[in-house]
């Protein structure tokens, strides 16, 4: 019989299944930071049940090196935006968008955790006590952060949670979704080898396609630089309902509907 790749046994999915790399460590090194924006903007941006803990913004862009095997490493480039909140007693990130550089990232993440992630360019430089990051999409730069690097912390680890909805608008015209949206809390387990306190500049350039800068930063609270590994899973903690979703749904696709944007002719 010839070769089949599009169907496997037991045993290739069981392989499948530990190579998956949004379960794979990897090496990583980030600028992360935190700033505040406006506490009206911070609460309209967080959908039930999710609570704000605040007017902060996460925002962290970082190069990945993932270990698909000893001889094998997958490098992205990949960024994290999202407001300060808490459920259940227990804080963390809702994540508003998640820039990466790869379909294969952007593929595992929305599937198997419901990440908002979407493929953009980004570049991510580290040299002497300066390091830099620019995401663009759509040839738009509209993440920008400039960091120099301060004082060295030495190594810690840390577990991270953040806060995201396995969702899929629905097939049918008469359902909004095909399944109730579930919330869905991420743990990122974290051991860093090196921290270093930073001194960081936060732009962000109008996009209609990625309105990162509807939040404004009004006072930066935190920067840093990083480098460590990075372990991530995730936990389904319970359906919410679809109209609760409905309004944010939009944002992890790229909106042609909204007001400024002409549409190529097709003709």
């Amino acid at each position: 019989m010839a070769r089949l790749r599009y169907v496997k046994g037991a045993e290739e999915l069981a392989r499948a299944r530990e190579a998956n790399p949004e379960f794979l460590s990897s090496t990583v090194r980030s600028i992360r930071t935190v700033y505040e924006t406006d506490p009206a903007i911070a609460r309209a941006v967080v959908p039930r049940p999710l609570e704000p803990t605040g007017a902060e913004v996460a925002l962290t862009l970082s190069h990945v090196a993932i270990h698909i095997t000893p001889e094998f490493t997958f490098e992205i480039g990949s960024a994290i935006f999202g407001v300060k909140v808490t459920y259940d007693n227990v804080p963390g990130t809702y994540l508003i968008t998640m820039p990466m550089t790869t379909e294969a990232a952007v593929v595992g993440g929305r599937e198997t955790f419901g990440e908002p992630k979407k493929i953009a360019e980004i570049e991510f430089k580290q040299e002497g006590n300066t390091a830099s990051g620019i995401v663009s999409r759509m040839g738009i730069p509209y993440i920008e952060v400039q960091a120099t690097l301060g004082e060295e912390r030495g190594p810690r680890a840390f577990t991270e949670h953040a806060y995201c909805y396995k969702m899929l608008p629905s097939c049918q015209p008469d359902r909004d979704f095909d399944f109730d949206p579930l919330l869905v809390r991420l743990e990122w387990k974290h051991e860093q080898t090196r921290v270093a306190d930073a001194q960081a500049t936060i732009t962000l350039r109008d996009s209609p396609f990625d309105p990162v800068a509807d939040l404004p930063v009004r006072r930066i609270v935190k920067a840093e630089y990083e480098e460590g590994t990075t372990a991530s899973n995730g936990t389904v903690l319970r359906a919410v309902p679809g109209e609760w979703m409905l309004p944010f749904l939009h944002q992890r696709y790229d909106d042609h509907a909204v007001e400024g944007i002409e549409l190529a002719d097709a003709s």
